[in-house]
């Protein structure tokens, strides 16, 4: 499998989209800024720009015809996704540092950049996963549907997350009120979306799976 992965990274992912996320967390920068536009940039760009270079490549054809089981392929690819969104994360993670450091005095319509934040998008992304990977396998070939019906997903979340976010004082005192100091909640936060993430990841990729072994390649 860490062939297959070397594979994707090698040929299947620009160069650019390892550059990316420096560009997208920088946005992070910006005094009181929607912030879960942030990590969506990825569902925005990098995947669409990724699959689509992966069909022009023939890859799943090419990749069939190695030595290798179908699981590893989903499994390999399922990696790849996972590595570059947490690139994505962490780096607009060590931005949000910074901000939080250059602004304390900030006034936050929307949520600031803390722990309880970063698990929001944890689990914005897992909902994008669960619906883009499953989908997806239905051929490892056509990504147009999969990738439209993720990012309308992932987009839902967060409007929902925000609107949640500023029209409920509870939320809205947890995040970017008095309550944003309570570190123990933000941590748990935090935790409970990193858990979300892993096991929806690991759904999709078990759904991936059976699904692929169901295709032909093209």
């Amino acid at each position: 499998m860490y062939n297959l992965v070397m594979k994707d990274l090698k040929l299947g992912v620009s160069p650019f989209f390892f550059f990316l996320p420096l560009l997208t967390g920088a946005l992070m920068l910006i005094p009181g800024w929607i912030y879960l536009l942030v990590p969506l940039y990825f569902c925005w760009l990098t995947i669409p720009n990724m699959f689509a270079g992966l069909k022009v490549q023939n890859d799943l054809i090419f990749t069939t015809m190695m030595p290798v089981t179908k699981k590893d392929m989903v499994k390999a690819r399922v990696a790849v996704i996972v590595l570059l969104e947490l690139l994505h994360l962490v780096i607009a993670m060590i931005f949000g540092i910074f901000t939080l450091r250059l602004y304390p005095e900030m006034i936050y319509y929307f949520f600031a950049p803390n722990m309880g934040f970063w698990g929001i998008c944890f689990v914005m992304l897992a909902l994008f996963n669960l619906t883009f990977i499953p989908i997806y396998y239905k051929t490892a070939y056509k990504y147009g549907n999969a990738t439209i019906a993720s990012i309308t997903v992932a987009m839902l979340f967060a409007l929902i997350a925000q609107w949640v976010g500023i029209q409920n004082s509870y939320v809205a005192d947890i995040f970017v009120g008095s309550g944003m100091n309570d570190t123990a909640l933000h941590a748990s936060i935090f935790t409970a979306g990193v858990l979300i993430f892993i096991a929806s990841t690991i759904v999709a990729y078990r759904i991936g799976v059976r699904r692929f072994q169901k295709v032909e390649a093209q």
